[in-house]
Formats: structure tokens, sequence, C-alpha cells
């Protein structure tokens, strides 16, 4: 692919994930400025292997969309490895398990390799999940503060279990119990947290957490 036609495809797969080249170029460890300056300046002339392959993981494309020579492919060998991971985007946004965070934007800080597997074997769709950590003790002892969950964003009908949801423009992470005829209450795992009652126009579900780590 024309070093040209590489730019405008790293411009187009950007606009569908909806993120920033400022927060691409921070997620392979460079300044803000460096894959805008390649798009707009031409300057890196073209991107660095290393670069290319952590894009092309994160987009879930192959990496001869961003500038990859075809005399320059890996062996099959190689590829059936690299195939069998998947690099999910790790978000600046945390979400709160106490009174909750104020969204503010997402931003990728980096991203958390999964077995692609272990994804299938779940159900999980690797485009459709996100890493990010929780805040605050309300949801201790199953999740703690500075745990990293993974959450999985696939459209899915209210059910009960332990969501990210939106609530008055703050995040939360809550197990959900429909329960109740016209009714979502918010639990906290934590007895020190009261349930939360909401009308279900009035809470918004971002997904399901199937997957959490943390330190020990």
């Amino acid at each position: 692919m024309e070093t040209a036609d590489v730019r405008q495809r790293l411009l187009v797969l950007a606009d569908e994930r909806r993120v920033s080249l400022a927060a691409l170029s921070r997620m392979i460890g460079k300044n803000a400025s460096y894959l805008q300056q390649f798009v707009r300046k031409g300057s890196p002339r073209k991107l660095e292997e290393e670069d290319r392959g952590m894009l092309a993981r994160f987009f879930g494309v192959e990496e001869c969309e961003l500038g990859k020579v075809k005399e320059n492919y890996l062996n099959d060998s190689v590829l059936a490895v690299l195939s069998e991971w998947f690099d999910v985007p790790r978000l600046t946004i945390g979400a709160s398990a106490g009174s909750g965070a104020s969204p503010g934007g997402e931003e990728v800080l980096g991203t958390i390799r999964f077995s692609a597997r272990w994804l299938r074997a779940m159900g999980l769709q690797a485009d459709m999940l996100s890493a990010i950590a929780v805040t605050g003790d309300s949801m201790e002892p199953t999740l703690r503060d500075g745990d990293e969950i993974l959450v999985d964003r696939t459209p899915r009908a209210l059910r009960d279990g332990i969501h990210v949801v939106s609530l008055e423009d703050n995040l939360l992470v809550k197990r959900i119990d429909t329960s109740r005829p016209g009714l979502v209450v918010l639990l906290s795992d934590n007895p020190a947290y009261r349930p939360i009652e909401c009308r279900p126009e009035d809470v918004r579900v971002i997904g399901r957490v199937v997957w959490k780590g943390g330190r020990i």
C-alpha cells in the first residue's frame, strides 16, 4: 500500500473507533503529535514495525493496511502464533465502585493482551471489549480499588450481574437486580453502601463485567 493510502487508512480507522491520533500516539509510546505529523507532514516517512504492529492489533486489521510490504510478511507459523492473541484497549476513564466517576472523555492508556482462544470460549467479541480501572470500595471484596476490569459492550437485554452503568452522568460499577417490576436496583457488594433504586430509563448500561485483574 502506498504511503498516502496508509495515512488515509489510519484516519479512517481512527474515526471508526472514535479515538484521536494523539491518543493513539500515546498508546504506542510516542509524543501526542507523532501520528498527526505522520499523517499531515509525512514525517516519519513510514510507520516503524513495532508501532505498525501495535496499531494493527488495536484496530484488528492486517499490517499491510498500515504499510507492511508483502515481501516482509512473517512466515505462517509466526502469524499463527500472533493471531492467537488480541490487545484490548485500556481506557483512562474509570468506573467508580463508590459515589460515581464523571466520564470526562475516553483516551487509550495502553492495551492488555488476551488469548483469542479464551475470548472465543467465553463467547466474547474482541472488538466490543475495553478495559478500565475500578475506583472506590463499594464492590469489595469482589472488586477492589485499582482492579482492572474487562467490559463487554455488546448490546444485550438488561439482566442481573455486575455491569458498568451510567447514572446521572456518573459511571458506576454495580450489580444489577431486575427482579422488581418497574425498577432497576444497583447493588454494592460492600454492605456499607445502600442499594440505589432507579427507573429503567434513567440508567444506561455501558457493558457487562466479564473479567477482573488486580494485585494480590
